[in-house]
């Protein structure tokens, strides 16, 4: 087993990427967000560190901050040549360094899907602050229509996305909310996109992508103000009618344990919990800053 001692960190360059490739798909230690873009295409964007010992890329971190304030941990990945926690000990200590530098990125955040990446996480003092849960809808039976609904559904164009991201920064808190250019991303893999527009003003919208026996809801949202008027069962009728149409046998969605008016929607739509939970662990950065700062100036 190498020593991790003589090992090296630095940032990733785009001649590592066959090298990263391999990391991410062969070995055993891997962590990878739950996103719509592949871990590797984070490239380019800081932090993304890779720990490099006798010209063999033994470990990689990718933490890039998207939306601004948040910088999810999209990828680690560790070889079994160097332990995994002292592969990570390196590695995070160079990116929560790149992170606090940036006064603008307020905590780092993870989904671990893993035991191993979880104590990792509680190691630097990450804490668990949700848990996300899963439903699936069967189509066994598709809901009631929505009653009278006083808004149109129809399908989301490129041009709507200003707007829907301004809908996604106004339903949900900073942890959860997208970028335009993640947006955008999400729209063009889209399976089913739809928004729910009164009087040529977008209230709602979701996003929807494919799986192979059916459908995954990857965002619905609607405006605050509109919220209890039906618009999200409406979206949720659109999308399922749509899914049956292309010979979905079921559609899968997550939301937070404790959002009870989404899991109530779903609930009304068919949709049952299926026993699968997920924990968010989070590190405050803001903190950090302010507790180094005030050590920094204790007496000594």
């Amino acid at each position: 087993m190498n020593n991790p001692s003589q090992a090296s960190a630095r940032t990733a360059d785009p001649k590592d990427l066959s090298r990263l490739a391999n990391l991410v798909h062969f070995e055993a230690y891997v962590h990878r967000h739950l996103d719509y873009r592949p871990p590797l295409d984070w490239m380019g964007y800081p932090p993304f560190l890779v720990l490099e010992q006798n010209a063999r890329i033994e470990a990689a971190l990718a933490c890039p901050p998207d939306p601004p304030a948040i910088a999810w941990i999209r990828l680690f990945a560790a070889t079994a040549h160097i332990p995994v926690a002292a592969a990570w000990d390196v590695l995070w200590t160079e990116a929560r360094a790149c992170l606090l530098e940036n006064e603008s990125i307020q905590c780092a955040a993870a989904i671990p899907l893993y035991g191993w990446f979880e104590g990792l996480l509680k190691r630097e003092n990450f804490k668990k602050t949700y848990s996300i849960v899963m439903l699936n809808w069967d189509n066994a039976e598709l809901p009631e229509p929505p009653p009278n609904p006083a808004v149109a559904i129809r399908a989301m164009t490129l041009d709507d996305l200003a707007e829907v991201e301004a809908i996604d920064t106004a339903s949900f808190s900073l942890t959860w909310q997208n970028s335009r250019a993640y947006l955008e991303i999400a729209f063009k893999l889209a399976a089913v996109a739809s928004v729910a527009e009164y009087r040529g003003q977008l209230v709602g919208y979701q996003i929807s992508t494919g799986t192979p026996v059916g459908g995954h809801l990857a965002r619905l949202a609607v405006l605050p103000e509109w919220q209890g008027n039906g618009i999200g069962y409406a979206l949720l009728y659109d999308l399922l009618n749509r899914f049956v149409g292309r010979g979905a046998h079921t559609v899968t969605v997550n939301t937070q344990k404790d959002n009870l008016a989404s899991l109530a929607l779903y609930q009304k739509s068919g949709f049952r919990l299926t026993g699968e939970e997920y924990p968010i662990y989070q590190l405050e950065l803001a903190k950090l800053r302010n507790s180094s700062a005030t050590d920094h100036f204790k007496p000594r």
